[in-house]
């Protein structure tokens, strides 16, 4: 199954996940994202390569090493790049503009301890914690 599906039209949101959407994105974890995939959400998002780098857990090099290479990201990698882009699609519906949520992305916040949002952006719990803090925004609950 090709892995663009997952990032074309905000496919993957947490607001469309069926049973059925579920399990083409497991398999599609479970598969690995490519990196030209990884390369064309990079080029949307407001994060630089640097950044993805230090999300992911992987150096530099290694990022480097996958374009040349035209390899796929292991599991863990791939789910952490689908939940980044859950989060990412869910704050720009939320704020509905990406100029608005990425200015939300990179601002401290009082409510996250002072800490830029896109800082924890580096566990899951910290994703978690961004999706939990989105919802509250939704709802009109503002720490």
């Amino acid at each position: 199954m090709d892995d663009s599906w997952v990032f074309t039209d905000s496919a993957v949101s947490y607001n469309t996940l069926d049973d059925a959407r579920m399990i083409n994105l497991i398999d599609t974890v479970r598969k690995g994202i490519s990196f030209p995939v990884f390369s064309s959400l990079v080029n949307r998002s407001p994060f630089s390569i640097i950044e993805w780098s230090a999300f992911l857990h992987l150096s530099e090099r290694t990022l480097q090493r996958y374009r040349k290479e035209k390899k796929r990201f292991d599991p863990i990698h791939s789910e952490k790049i689908v939940e980044i882009t859950m989060l990412y699609n869910l704050g720009t519906e939320i704020f509905g503009d990406k100029s608005r949520f990425d200015t939300w992305l990179g601002s401290d916040n009082i409510a996250l301890g002072g800490q830029k949002p896109k800082t924890y952006l580096d566990s899951t719990f910290g994703i978690d914690l961004l999706k939990d803090e989105l919802l509250r925004i939704e709802q009109g609950v503002l720490a």
